[in-house]
């Protein structure tokens, strides 16, 4: 295994939902668990795969102009109220409603996570940069004992990414330049609008984020400046 070494590297900036959380999982259990036994020829793990795939969408409206900026903590909401209606499972309660979308809040970190960003921290500064609302991402962190040395969301741009603004808050908040930075993602998207402003790129492949048949893109790519099968094997390749 070859160390890369980027001796201006100062931080690593990176994406929540699916790079270092396994939202599936959670969110198929909080399903499961809130349905009570009140609808068992549902494959919840379906059931989360469409709500997820409502979640785009939304944001790219939000990114168009079509609508205006909304919390993600509704956007799911929304989403899951119409998946619900569509589906017929109308026996759950608000109060079940509002618990299954916060799932979204409590979505568990993938194994080699906590231990990755331990070994991270040690040399850079790491923080997160998310689609999802700032206050989620506390939550995620407090749940799932993320060590962040900082939380930055593109709420606090009031655009999501892709959207350069995402990035440039977050350095501007860091204080650092871009070559400085590095933004780790699954998403590739997110690496290519973060590399066209000069920032460092790491793909971690995430091979399960929808789970065991989900099509994900895990292909390595020069284009990136690391790439990695996860946290731990980041930070091997970056010296820590």
């Amino acid at each position: 295994m070859t160390i890369q070494h980027y001796p201006d590297l100062k931080a690593l900036v990176f994406d929540v939902q699916g790079t270092a959380t396994d939202f599936r999982s959670t969110l198929v259990e909080e399903a499961v668990r809130l349905s009570r036994s009140r609808a068992l020829e549902i494959d919840w793990g379906t059931f989360v795969d469409e709500w997820r795939g409502l979640y785009r969408p939304a944001l790219d409206a939000v990114l168009s102009g079509a609508r205006p900026w909304t919390s993600v903590d509704l956007i799911y909401r929304e989403a899951l109220d119409q998946l619900l209606e569509k589906l017929g499972l109308t026996f759950f309660s608000e109060e079940e409603r509002r618990e299954l979308n916060f799932g979204w809040q409590k979505i568990r970190p993938w194994p080699d996570v906590v231990d990755g960003l331990v070994r991270l921290k040690k040399n850079y500064k790491i923080a997160t940069l998310s689609n999802a609302d700032v206050s989620a991402v506390v939550n995620i962190a407090k749940h799932g004992n993320l060590p962040w040395d900082a939380i930055f969301a593109a709420e606090m741009a009031g655009t999501f990414k892709p959207d350069p603004r995402t990035y440039n808050m977050a350095m501007k908040y860091l204080g650092l330049r871009p070559h400085e930075v590095m933004m780790v993602a699954c998403h590739k998207y997110d690496l290519h609008a973060a590399k066209q402003l000069g920032m460092r790129t790491a793909f971690v492949a995430r091979p399960l984020e929808f789970g065991p048949a989900g099509k994900v893109d895990t292909t390595f790519e020069a284009a990136f400046d690391v790439n990695a099968s996860d946290f731990l094997h980041l930070a091997q390749q970056l010296g820590c």
